[in-house]
């Protein structure tokens, strides 16, 4: 956590993802090696590793974070000033709220292998979007810090 906001988190992927990549990344170096030259089946080896790299570091590097004016998502922004309940959903919860319970309006910050969110009403009638659901590994805390900065700054 960064210690000017009252809640920042990165959404990183696991280490098994991690793992499978580089064991995915090489078997494609094996069949580069089997059917071209050494030299150019290690340097497109290589290329394969950066680009799962890069793409696994940007998948996973969605920040979640709480100012004193806003709620940061990704790229979205939401300020308090809009934010009306705030609920810390269970896995189960959270489930159904990415499936069958799920309003098609709303905005989802959704990660596979993240089980847990907050839903985040939003107050502003002029905004067509009924709620946010936001991925978090610590969603008591989200919804704590989300309310502290509302009473707070909000």
């Amino acid at each position: 956590m960064d210690g000017s906001l009252p809640y920042v988190e990165r959404l990183w992927v696991p280490a098994s993802w991690w793992i499978v990549a580089v064991l995915l990344t090489g078997t494609l170096w094996l069949a580069f090696f089997a059917a071209l030259p050494a030299l150019v089946a290690n340097v497109l080896g290589l290329v394969a590793l950066a680009l799962v790299a890069v793409g696994l570091l940007r998948f996973g590097a969605l920040r979640v974070a709480v100012t004193d004016s806003s709620l940061l998502a990704g790229r979205a922004t939401l300020p308090l000033w809009a934010v009306g309940s705030v609920v810390a959903l269970s896995a189960d919860q959270a489930r159904a709220l990415r499936g069958v319970a799920s309003d098609a309006s709303a905005f989802l910050v959704v990660r596979p292998y993240v089980p847990r969110a907050v839903r985040v009403e939003v107050a502003d009638p002029q905004d067509p979007t009924p709620y946010w659901y936001v991925a978090t590994r610590h969603p008591e805390r989200l919804a704590a810090a989300l309310e502290a900065a509302r009473v707070t700054g909000g």
